[in-house]
C-alpha cells in the first residue's frame, strides 16, 4: 500500500508526464503545419508561366454591361493594399497605390509631404525611353480594368475589385502615350512597342490572370 505522500508523488509524476506529452504533441503539430506550408509554397513555385497559362480557363469575354472604372476603386491607400514603402519615405500614410508605384519603379525619386512625387528617373519598359517628370508617366494596370471586368471581375465584390486595382503585382509605371495606346486591349491585339519586352509582358499578363482566376479567350491563350 502507498502512503499519502507516495500517492501524491505518483499523481505529480503523472501530471508532469501528461504535460510533457501534450507539449510534445503540440510541437509536432506545429512542425507538420510548417512543413505543409513550405510544401505548398514549393508546389506553387513549381507552377511556372507555362503551367499557369495551361490552367487559365478558356471562355468568351462577358458583356461590358454595367462597367465603369468607378467600379474599381483605384489609387487607394498603399499600405492597406500590400505596398512596402522605402524607409524614410516622408508621410508614408499619405501614399496611395499610384504614388507607391512611382516610388517603386523610379530611381532617385523625390517625395515631399503628402507623398507628393515631384521628380525622379523612370525607365519605361514599353518604349525603352527614360523620363524625369511624373507627369510623363501613367501607372498602367497590366490587365486593364475593362479586360478584368469582362473576364470575371464583373462578378466580384466591390472590395475585391478595389484590391485588384491597387495590388503591386498588377500595376506598372510606363510612358503615358504608350499606356493610352494600349487602352483595354489584350496581348493578341496590342504589345509594347519595345519588342525586347514582349516576353516579360506576356509573363506578367499570365501571372495576373492566374492569380485572380480571370479567364482568357481561346485566341488570347493560344
Amino acid at each position: 500500500m502507498f502512503d499519502e505522500k507516495g500517492l501524491r508523488r505518483m499523481a505529480d509524476t503523472k501530471t508532469t508526464v501528461l504535460t510533457v506529452l501534450i507539449g510534445f504533441g503540440l510541437a509536432l503539430a506545429l512542425v507538420f503545419s510548417a512543413l505543409s506550408l513550405v510544401g505548398s509554397d514549393e508546389a506553387d513555385a513549381r507552377v511556372g508561366t507555362y503551367g499557369k497559362l495551361k490552367e487559365l480557363r478558356v471562355r468568351a469575354d462577358s458583356s461590358m454591361t454595367g462597367y465603369s472604372r468607378d467600379e474599381f476603386r483605384h489609387w487607394s491607400d498603399a499600405q492597406d493594399n500590400g505596398w512596402r514603402l522605402p524607409s524614410g519615405t516622408p508621410d508614408p500614410g499619405s501614399c496611395d497605390a499610384r504614388d507607391a508605384a512611382l516610388i517603386r519603379d523610379g530611381k532617385r525619386v523625390r517625395v515631399g509631404s503628402g507623398c507628393y512625387v515631384s521628380r525622379g528617373r523612370w525607365f519605361d519598359p514599353y518604349t525603352g525611353n527614360v523620363y524625369y517628370s511624373p507627369s510623363d508617366i501613367d501607372v498602367d494596370h497590366m490587365v486593364p480594368l475593362a479586360e478584368a471586368w469582362r473576364t470575371g471581375a464583373s462578378r466580384w465584390s466591390a472590395a475585391k475589385r478595389e484590391r485588384f486595382a491597387n495590388a503591386p503585382l498588377d500595376v506598372l509605371s510606363v510612358e503615358d502615350n504608350a499606356n493610352q495606346s494600349k487602352g483595354d486591349r489584350s496581348p493578341e491585339s496590342w504589345k509594347p512597342p519595345r519588342t525586347a519586352y514582349h516576353c516579360t509582358y506576356a509573363k506578367k499578363w499570365i501571372n495576373v490572370k492566374y492569380r485572380w482566376k480571370l479567364t482568357a479567350t481561346r485566341v488570347e491563350k493560344h
